[in-house]
């Protein structure tokens, strides 16, 4: 049975219901208590009031009582006053402190006792009978730990319907009891009133009551958490009903037909819909942003995704979204946009919106003001546009540094939207977005080409308090500096420390190691020294001229490396390569340094903390050259969830963990696995190894060949902008705007041309760009004042 229809038979049962019992009696029906016991039928529930008769005390109830009987009639629930006579010692009857509680029988069996004062009034009585019914169907629970079992248990089962109220028996408790009589076997539904665990849950409005979908069908992944919607609209019954026949909804819908002649539940329920116009070339992409459309505007809008090669209607060639709304006279709205976010991200900031960040902890910088704070001390810049995801969500980062800066550093950290100031980041060549740079008095520029995370961020900032290499003028100073004590407040950001050693005459070789130690100022601590009796150290660390040492301050131990190059690009290329570690955890953050050496990688994907045993097997093989030609490493599903996504497109089923897998992702894509039935030892390793060497083992996958690259082109913002704004200047302004001057600034900039990019700017990668004069011109075109 459709979903639709079985909405649209619910809607007939409370009709039938209505009029079914429309006849009937609305007042509380009176009964002797033998007349009543006689009238119980098998399976059917009936809520009884046994009292003395003409009992002052219970006029209220009484009343409240008599407004709950067509209520519950409705859902055939019937409902008794049960008059006891003085002679009466039945248990119901006998003694007073019996008086003053309501009973719900199902057939002749007692499920549950009321006191009166918890049935207040017409709302607590038909929502205390509905939650005793619906036991089954609707779980109470206290904490977080009782909605992740449940949550956890459904996972590719069943929908929740997760609900919280201030307490039991008013008004939005009962809705919910009554959408959980109507939907309860279809759903699961949980109710709580813990303020606690809805906080728990990221609700940041406590005060009233809250509802919200728990899409868990469709997830496969247990350690994956099913997508929530909340219901936005205030907890009545047929809000309720209203919301839940939107999630029961395809999420988009394909179509091909003329978008005046569509029409689906969203409409009928009054939201408006969101064609996503595509075509065949961009097809594949066009599902994706539908899908991620559909989630953000579920329970807002209908999404559907509308194939242009199909249409014999004419929409313009610019327009790529289509906007009908919920009119008798429809009103269609034509947009051009690029909607292309990363999910996680955008998500995390939609999700934090909310959340003030300390902004006064930063400097906001203008095209007044950008100069004179640069030139007047050392600063961090965060160029960035305030409607770009990725900026946003960086800006939280960099709010992050900002407060465990706070107080104890002299740098001045600041921050420019570019999307109001974008002649200041034309000049600074920033064209790419976010992006930091630190600005030092009499030196060049330095960009920030790290993670965009707040540790890497804290740790490049913290780096650049001295300058590099660091001149070292004595054998004391220099074991000083090996041994970490010379900068120990720096060790935390930097696990090695680099010493060059020269003697005096290499002047050359000395500019390119200064070179290099400039260009890795910010990511590792270099040192340089060239005295007279530099042999005495070389001597020391059995390394002839000129050599690095380096020392490893975890490890405890200092490495030699005799230079056959100085070439600054050289040692750059030995510093970053020794960075490595020989058998690293590969995360999102380190994979991009491990991928770049084009070795196949060596994979063992682990279900927690890597089995000593294991790691000891890879790592003998790696001293005896095994795996010279691999890049060995492992990888920890729990800490890297996407590993599990990486693996099923591996494997099909997931065999268990933990295995080791060969990928050749440079040359020919193969995937190859260790066999899963033989123990991970050295012996069984070679020999696995040997057979691949061969040719005697077959890849268990192949990957495609294509290229990794972004779905649509990339878009130059700024040069966007300023067609839009040149666009804009020669359209007569409107008569109801004052007319001003504007005046341009012929103050000159201070402009960077130190870090001039080789790339053109049309390679530079915005994800999003959305320009508000399209919204407002077709605003006034089509007269439509509603806005999503």
């Amino acid at each position: 049975m459709s979903s639709g229809f079985s909405v649209f038979r619910v809607g007939i049962s409370f009709a039938i219901m209505c009029i079914f019992y429309m006849p009937t009696i609305d007042s509380l029906p009176e009964l002797s208590p033998q007349k009543y016991f006689s009238t119980l039928q098998p399976g059917k529930a009936s809520l009884a009031y046994f009292c003395q008769a003409d009992s002052p005390r219970t006029s209220v109830f009484l009343e409240e009582l008599n407004e709950a009987v067509r209520p519950l009639q409705d859902y055939g629930i019937s409902v008794a006053k049960v008059n006891c006579v003085k002679e009466e010692t039945s248990r119901y009857c006998g003694k007073e402190k019996d008086l003053m509680k309501a009973y719900l029988f199902k057939g002749n069996i007692l499920l549950r006792e009321f006191p009166t004062d918890t049935l207040f009034d017409v709302n607590a009585i038909v929502a205390h009978v509905l939650f005793a019914l619906l036991f089954n169907e609707v779980k109470y629970i206290t904490n977080l730990e009782d909605l992740q079992n449940i949550e956890n248990a459904l996972k590719g089962k069943a929908n929740i319907v997760f609900s919280y109220v201030r307490a039991i028996g008013i008004p939005e408790h009962r809705a919910v009891m009554e959408a959980a009589f109507v939907y309860g076997t279809t759903y699961q539904f949980v109710l709580t009133t813990e303020i606690a665990l809805l906080e728990s849950i990221g609700s940041e409005d406590v005060e009233y009551a809250r509802l919200y979908f728990f899409h868990c069908k469709l997830v496969l992944d247990l350690t994956q958490q099913c997508r929530r919607t909340l219901m936005e609209q205030p907890l009545t019954t047929l809000n309720i009903h209203l919301f839940i026949k939107i999630m029961k909804a395809p999420l988009w819908t394909e179509v091909a037909d003329d978008p005046q002649q569509v029409s689906t539940v969203h409409l009928q329920l009054g939201l408006p819909l969101v064609f996503i116009v595509s075509q065949q070339a961009t097809y594949e992409a066009d599902r994706k942003t539908a899908e991620w459309v559909a989630w953000r505007l579920l329970g807002k809008a209908g999404v559907l995704l509308l194939l242009r090669d199909s249409l014999e209607v004419n929409i313009p060639q610019h327009a790529n979204v289509v906007f009908k709304r919920a009119e008798k006279v429809s009103c269609f709205i034509y947009y051009w946009s690029t909607i292309y976010v990363d999910d996680e991200v955008a998500e995390t900031v939609y999700r934090d919106r909310k959340r003030k960040l300390p902004l006064e902890l930063t400097v906001e910088l203008t095209e007044e003001t950008f100069n004179a704070t640069v030139m007047a001390s050392d600063n961090i810049v965060l160029f960035y546009v305030d409607w770009q995801a990725v900026s946003m969500a960086f800006l939280q980062s960099y709010i992050d540094v900002a407060i465990k800066l706070k107080g104890t550093s002299t740098m001045l950290l600041t921050r420019i939207n570019c999307a109001d100031w974008s002649d200041v980041c034309t000049k600074q060549n920033v064209t790419e977005f976010p992006f930091v740079k630190m600005y030092k008095k009499g030196k060049n520029p330095v960009s920030y080409t790290g993670m965009l995370g707040t540790e890497n961020l804290l740790k490049f900032i913290q780096l650049n308090r001295i300058s590099y290499p660091v001149n070292i003028t004595s054998i004391q100073e220099a074991e000083e500096y090996l041994s970490g004590e010379l900068y120990k407040d720096l060790i935390s950001y930097s696990s090695m420390s680099v010493l060059g050693l020269f003697s005096p005459t290499m002047t050359t070789a000395k500019e390119d190691f200064s070179e290099a130690g400039n260009y890795l100022k910010g990511y590792v601590i270099t040192g340089m020294y060239s005295e007279e009796d530099v042999l005495l150290l070389s001597n020391k660390y059995a390394v002839t001229l000129p050599a690095l040492l380096l020392a490893r301050h975890t490890e405890g131990k200092i490495e030699s490396i005799p230079l056959a190059s100085t070439h600054a690009q050289d040692v750059v290329q030995i510093i970053t390569d020794a960075l490595l570690e020989t058998f690293p955890e590969i995360t999102v953050e380190n994979l991009p340094s491990y991928f770049r050496l084009q070795k196949p990688l060596l994979i063992l994907f682990s279900d927690g903390s890597v089995n000593p045993q294991y790691k000891n097997a890879i790592l003998t093989l790696v001293k005896q050259k095994y795996l010279d030609s691999f890049t060995p490493c492992w990888l920890n599903l729990k800490n890297t969830p996407v590993g599990r996504g990486i693996l099923r497109a591996y494997f099909d089923p997931l065999p268990p963990l933990p295995l080791i897998v060969l990928v050749n992702l440079h040359s020919g894509g193969q995937v190859f696995a260790f066999p899963s039935d033989q123990a991970i030892i050295e012996e069984n390793l070679v020999l696995w190894l040997k057979k691949l060497e061969a040719g005697l083992e077959n890849p268990i996958t192949i990957l495609p060949a294509q290229e990794w690259k972004p779905p649509l082109p990339a878009y130059d913002f700024l040069s966007m902008m300023d067609a839009a704004t040149s666009q804009h200047d020669t359209k007569k302004v409107p008569k109801c705007k004052k007319e001003t001057d504007v005046q341009e600034n012929d103050k000159e900039q201070y402009e960077d041309k130190s870090t001039v990019r080789k790339e053109p700017i049309e390679t530079l990668r915005i994800k999003h760009w959305n320009r508000s004069n399209w919204f407002k011109e077709a605003e006034k075109s089509f007269k439509c004042d509603k806005e999503l």
